[in-house]
């Protein structure tokens, strides 16, 4: 053991050979701006001074616990019994063993066979931390190193563009085309590790949103396994499933056991998984999420957590108190309005003749070139605000999310179905006014 220096001489708190590197690269990061995505509908404010008492709509946000019933109350209540009984102590930097149990078998439904259970279960507060943590993951476990790159779709959300880049992660956007709803191909993933092999980079992860924000592209299982697949093959560290939407869709949520059973054991410890009650149960301000992982990756991630982030444990309670329900019963009043807009806004738009994408998920993403072109306006952004304040109707410009998005407008249908007809009628109004 090395003797300990003076109690009065400076010491670093790990040993030289672990220091962090001296790199002046903070002050050569671009500055991370400020999202906009919450400050849009506050332009609608604008149009109800000019215009009182006439209806406005808020196509905007995807916040079920906003623009839809959000968390019952019913469940509330037993989330605040649950507190009662626990107590208001520390928890763990992974939550609590009954949420893990609640979510390896009550929600999940892990099978032993595929080696996951409890301890691959982390809590989080809410969808960013979750990505956060993951994204440290990729880095500090996949080839240790920071400045190496996180692959996301061509129109990511906003938070993909900025999230990894603050942590020391580089974001690369795959290649993709408008038409096929900028999906990522086998060809594009390999394209994107040979790119950032160029830079003297590599991949730390990938991420696959389905359904996906901003757009509503949604992959089969099928497909996102092939994809995924053929990232790992090509040297990707990690690949993250975000299905944050999944259950909202039309369809059944996806199988987590059939995603890890195509995985032979070593591909499947390079998996993770991220999903909670954010969009499926209106919790959007209760900020709870959840994390698989494989156990050591799992560990790491906890033990770095117990010097940052650790999950409050109400949130905890509202996610176990309706896995306790069933969640497909609890999650009803948030999916059951959901797919009612979807089917109508379906088949409005196509009457409509309007180029889109509409998958699953919360949002259709609308083609809106001609008005821009009509405008003069460069790209979608003016949008946002123009429609706002003069139509009463607040939607996101695609620009937002990337330079790719910038012909087309992501409108959000998490609303029942007789809002989502009036914000698409008002929105048809106001993309004629473009071109009048």
């Amino acid at each position: 053991m090395a003797a300990l220096l003076s109690p009065e001489t400076p010491a670093f708190a790990v040993p030289e050979a672990n220091l962090v590197p001296v790199s002046d690269h903070l002050g050569k990061m671009m500055a991370i701006p400020a999202s906009r995505m919450f400050l849009i509908n506050k332009s609608l404010k604008v149009f109800q001074e000019k215009q009182p008492g006439v209806p406005i709509f808020d196509a905007s946000q995807g916040d079920g616990g906003a623009s839809l019933p959000g968390v019952p109350e019913a469940l509330l209540d037993r989330a605040f019994e649950l507190q009662k009984q626990h107590g208001t102590a520390y928890d763990m930097p992974f939550g609590t063993e009954a949420y893990r149990k609640a979510v390896a078998e009550s929600y999940w439904k892990l099978a032993p066979d595929t080696g996951w259970g409890t301890a691959n279960v982390i809590g989080t507060q809410g969808g960013r931390d979750g990505l956060q943590k993951a994204y440290g993951a990729m880095m500090a476990l996949g080839h240790g190193r920071q400045g190496d790159v996180v692959v996301v779709s061509r129109v990511p959300w906003i938070s993909y563009n900025w999230g990894p880049y603050g942590i020391g992660a580089n974001v690369m956007w795959a290649p993709g085309r408008a038409e096929e709803g900028w999906a990522y191909s086998e060809d594009g993933i390999r394209a994107c590790v040979a790119e950032a092999a160029k830079h003297g980079r590599k991949v730390a992860g990938l991420v696959i949103t389905s359904p996906d924000n901003p757009t509503g592209q949604t992959l089969t299982l099928e497909r996102q396994i092939a994809l995924a697949r053929a990232a790992l093959e090509a040297g990707v560290a990690f690949v993250l499933f975000d299905w944050m939407y999944h259950a909202v869709g039309d369809g059944e949520p996806y199988d987590v056991n059939a995603l890890l059973r195509a995985f032979k054991p070593e591909l499947r410890k390079r998996l993770m998984v991220l999903d909670g009650i954010t969009k499926s149960l209106g919790g959007s301000n209760i900020r709870n999420c959840h994390l698989l992982a494989d156990a050591e990756v799992v560990k790491t991630i906890v033990a770095q957590a117990s010097h940052t982030v650790i999950p409050s444990f109400f949130s905890l309670a509202v996610a176990m108190a309706a896995y306790e329900q069933g969640f497909q019963a609890a999650s009803a009043p948030i999916a059951g309005p959901c797919r009612a807009s979807r089917a109508w806004l379906r088949d409005f738009l196509k009457a409509q003749g309007l180029t889109h994408i509409i998958g699953q998920g919360y949002y259709a993403f609308i083609h809106v070139a001609a008005g821009l072109k009509a405008k003069g306006w460069a790209d979608s952004e003016p949008l946002g605000q123009h429609f706002a304040e003069n139509h009463g109707v607040a939607v996101v410009p695609g620009a937002f999310f990337s330079p790719y998005g910038g012909e087309w407008i992501r409108f959000s249908y998490a609303t029942p179905v007789e809002r989502t007809q009036g914000a698409a009628q008002r929105l048809l109004e106001a993309l004629k006014g473009l071109e009048a």
